[in-house]
């Protein structure tokens, strides 16, 4: 069964990089001002950043369904019979369920893996799926391996402004303001665990401590020098540096890429955010 690989943007990749690779991708979308933008197609995550220095007040949603259709719409007269999706995952975004209606609707089969999360994980999966596809493995099989880096992966977000949360409707007024005052970060996390939607996993009194939390909890999972790990930031470059030589000071031999936060997620947690997201890679 001819088999077309699909994600979105929630890598942090363009849809000319994935389909580089045979992937094809839809994007997310991100409003401000009463406008819908497609993720990394009409606006980047520069400009995402940039119209939060603005003071804009930014939301995000799956991608439109017309953009799906016409993606799998495409695949279908290009002779695909099947979708296998690695989309961002259910416990953020509709996408999947989107993604399952609207291949149901054109006559294509549907398998996908929910990655309980997005970004760096999302993106290594769907390369991966591609990978092991072109050696003649079986979805089953694919998605097993999936499933055995999923089971390795931890993501941890650090956010800096709590009244950006605040107005996200993601902490309680009378949370966001206490936190304010007594300069309390919270620790997130999002991962299988979690079924893919965040969680409250400590509060601590500065960004260094909750650093030195995930650090922590790093090392309790075992992280070394095997894993893949990525601090992604939210406009804090700097930050984000400080926070890669803590962790590479603090467990021997480990090496730690710095990337800019993917949109969908920045747009939420806000600016001065830094993530950290760390798996596993697959090895045969």
């Amino acid at each position: 069964m001819k088999t077309a690989i699909v994600t979105d943007s929630g890598t942090g990749e363009t849809i000319e990089q994935l389909r580089q690779d045979g992937i094809y991708s839809v994007p997310l979308q991100v409003s401000y001002d009463h406008q819908n933008f497609n993720d990394s197609l009409d606006i980047s995550i520069d400009e995402v950043y940039e119209k939060m220095r603005e003071g804009k007040m930014l939301s995000t949603s799956l991608p439109a369904l017309g953009k799906i259709e016409e993606l799998f719409s495409q695949l279908k007269e290009d002779g695909y019979e099947q979708i296998f999706a690695v989309p961002i995952c259910s416990g953020l975004s509709g996408t999947i369920d989107a993604m399952a209606m609207v291949a149901k609707q054109t006559g294509l089969a549907f398998e996908y893996v929910d990655c309980h999360v997005t970004a760096v994980v999302q993106g290594y999966l769907v390369r991966l799926a591609k990978q092991l596809m072109e050696k003649g493995k079986s979805i089953p099989e694919i998605k097993d391996v999936c499933a055995q880096v999923i089971h390795t992966t931890d993501t941890l977000l650090l956010p800096d402004d709590l009244q950006h949360l605040k107005r996200g409707g993601r902490l309680t007024p009378l949370a966001a303001t206490l936190g304010g005052l007594l300069k309390i970060k919270p620790v997130l996390a999002i991962n299988e665990q979690t079924k893919g939607k965040i969680d409250v996993i400590g509060k601590v009194r500065t960004m260094s401590k909750a650093m030195d939390t995930v650090i922590e909890r790093m090392k309790q999972d075992g992280v070394d020098s095997t894993y893949s790990i990525t601090v992604a930031h939210a406009d804090a470059p700097e930050q984000a540096e400080v926070y890669r030589k803590k962790i590479e000071t603090a467990l021997e031999g480990v090496q730690v890429q710095v990337i800019k936060l993917v949109s969908v997620v920045g747009v939420h947690t806000g600016r001065g955010c830094q993530a950290l997201q760390y798996f596993k890679p697959y090895m045969e």
